[in-house]
């Protein structure tokens, strides 16, 4: 990835792995600005040290939280989306001093209509805030299965952005992600929030993408049958909003609380007190149920990295 969007082209999203010791590494790679969900990504990246350049691709109403962040200017630069005059005056009142103005390009979630951005962006420096620009998440284009048609259809997404740029000013237009990472080529987009790019999950392994899966829950076989065998890995341990999860070798029939039951495809099931490695579907609430990961090279633990910006 930063060999294709070098430095600042990439930003790093923080929801897909909560964990500054990885965001750490992207650093080392030339990346020093990053993007977040949560406050708690924000404040927990500011106090790591990692605070250059953070955005809050989210929207936040909560007068603590944002406090939290404003208290970080001095030593950080923190950006907040906003879509509206709610979100406007809620950054302002915090004293939050830097903003993107957030733009719907099609997914049916948050961000304003283009045609109202450059009205907010107005409102916004009338309130004394710095719009550095905007941002637009199509991220109802990630999983299109047809290259092709996913470029297409990007780039008519991006045409709402870059409308709404041109309304709204500023030096940033940012989006993009993981499944859309290579399709900014001419979409006027000045940075990437990619993230799950960094570990991987099974669903974006869908798309034929040249990373490598780096992050399993590791399980344990503590239950076998003729016919199929029972991991203690669970509903509690995986991101499921994407499916099962996988297992290599095996067919994953089910997961309940606390187990996974999975039959073999080819040669004998897994022998009680075997371990296993268990590919989530969705990497980033998998990461979210977790405190710590276990830095491995072949057999050999060789780190542990705190999960440590879980919560809000």
């Amino acid at each position: 990835m930063s060999r294709i969007h070098p430095g600042a082209q990439l930003r790093p999203h923080m929801k897909a792995t909560k964990c500054t010791s990885l965001a750490k590494l992207q650093v080392e790679a030339g990346h020093l600005s990053f993007t977040c969900a949560t406050p708690r990504e924000m404040i927990g990246m500011a106090h790591a040290g990692l605070g250059s350049d953070l955005l809050l691709a989210n929207e936040t109403l909560d007068a603590a939280r944002l406090g939290a962040m404003a208290k970080l200017q001095e030593s950080s630069m923190i950006t907040v989306a906003i879509d509206s005059d709610a979100t406007l005056a809620a950054a302002a009142k915090a004293g939050i001093r830097n903003v993107l103005i957030d733009v719907n390009v099609g997914l049916a979630r948050c961000g304003v209509m283009p045609n109202l951005a450059g009205a907010l962006a107005d409102d916004a420096r009338k309130h004394g805030l710095n719009v550095r620009g905007v941002m637009g998440y199509e991220g109802h284009l990630m999983m299109v299965s047809e290259k092709n048609e996913r470029q297409a259809q990007v780039a008519e997404s991006m045409m709402l952005l870059q409308r709404a740029a041109k309304d709204v000013g500023g030096e940033i237009i940012s989006a993009g992600g993981t499944g859309t990472y290579d399709l900014h080529k001419n979409t006027g987009v000045t940075e990437i929030q990619a993230g799950s790019y960094s570990l991987m999950d099974t669903q974006y392994s869908q798309l034929n993408l040249p990373f490598e899966q780096a992050m399993w829950v590791v399980g344990t076989v503590i239950s076998s049958s003729t016919k199929w065998s029972v991991a203690d890995v669970g509903l509690k341990s995986l991101g499921m909003d994407h499916g099962n999860p996988s297992i290599e070798h095996q067919s994953v029939w089910f997961c309940s609380d606390e187990h996974t039951t999975f039959a073999t495809t080819s040669g004998e099931l897994p022998k009680i007190g075997s371990r296993i490695r268990v590919t989530p579907a969705h990497i980033d609430p998998t990461l979210a149920m977790h405190d710590v990961a276990w830095i491995v090279r072949g057999d050999e633990v060789i780190d542990r990295w705190s999960i440590d910006l879980r919560g809000w």
